[in-house]
């Protein structure tokens, strides 16, 4: 059983999306189940994480958010 999700995104982040999964071949919907699976699995002590958050561990080290902010700012508005 599956169950409607509404999201609000900005039209030039649909059309990418949409993009990204038309060259993938799958749909947005199924892009999206799999991220929201991947970074909502539970995680034990001793197990690795799950990719998505292992290419992200340790990339904001040194980060100022300030700075991250501005960058997303530039970059989808």
């Amino acid at each position: 059983m599956q169950t409607k999700l509404t999201l609000s995104v900005t039209p030039s982040v649909v059309s990418r999306a949409k993009r990204y999964a038309k060259q993938q071949g799958i749909s947005v919907s199924q892009m999206v189940e799999v991220y929201l699976s991947s970074v909502t699995q539970s995680v034990d002590p001793g197990q690795d994480h799950p990719p998505v958050l292992r290419s992200l561990l340790g990339s904001l080290k040194k980060a100022d958010p300030k700075d991250y902010r501005t960058h997303l700012v530039k970059k989808y508005l």
